[in-house]
């Protein structure tokens, strides 16, 4: 192998990297600044054993072939013998909630579940709610169960996750903080500068939560929807 033959590879690898780099970066360019916070779609380990120790609130467990998510539990330790942990779970195809006590180490299987980002569209009269995968932008109707808990802060154009299993949407769930607008409250008194004092205002969702006074109508605000608290001004 001659130089000239070293050297004109060499320069061929190095064109071949800087029009990689052109390609990559003009296709960055074209991409949003930023986007709503949603999980791409991904996929849990399948039949996972875990025991009472892995619990956490949240995660998703498999019991008689239907998938209950953990809302809270407890641990009491015995005198005697080994401790004792009580879960209360929810059943998230029916809605339903158990509490169960189980001796420490029982095992368990996390559900198999899968989560996409979807775009809330419409709601019709029955209370069913229609998002758009975004992904295959296919049209995905959710029931009046499933919507529940989640209906008051549905806003078009609401970017979500949809948690499926064995291809039902079992659960929706919502930005932990969203911005909203303030279309009902009581006005501000002038003058009025008492700290901590509050009132009720109703949000363009639908949903009522206290907001400091000096807030008026028309007003976008910051929003914790899983604490139902007022966060701060959008513009803070």
């Amino acid at each position: 192998v001659n130089l000239s033959t070293i050297l004109s590879t060499t320069m061929m690898l190095r064109n071949t990297l800087v029009l990689l780099a052109l390609t990559f970066g003009s296709t960055s360019a074209f991409a949003p600044s930023s986007r709503a916070a949603f999980t791409p779609r991904t996929t849990t380990a399948l039949n996972v054993a875990i025991d009472t120790s892995d619990i956490k609130n949240g995660m998703t467990i498999e019991l008689d072939g239907e998938p209950y998510k953990v809302l809270n539990f407890s641990i009491m330790k015995q005198a005697r013998g080994a401790a004792k942990t009580t879960i209360k779970f929810k059943n998230l195809m029916r809605g339903s909630t158990i509490e169960n006590t189980y001796r420490s180490g029982e095992k368990f299987q996390t559900a198999m579940i899968e989560k996409n980002g979807a775009q809330f569209t419409y709601a019709d009269e029955n209370g069913n709610h229609y998002f758009m995968d975004m992904e295959t932008f296919e049209e995905v109707a959710v029931g009046p169960k499933i919507m529940e808990d989640v209906e008051q802060w549905m806003c078009e154009g609401m970017e979500v996750n949809l948690v499926n299993f064995k291809g039902n949407v079992i659960e929706v769930v919502v930005p932990n903080t969203y911005t909203f607008e303030i279309v009902e409250t009581e006005p501000s008194i002038k003058g009025n500068t008492a700290q901590g004092h509050t009132k009720p205002a109703v949000l363009n969702c639908g949903a009522t939560i206290t907001v400091p006074g000096y807030l008026e109508t028309g007003e976008m605000i910051k929003v914790d929807t899983g604490k139902r608290e007022y966060l701060s001004r959008a513009n803070e």
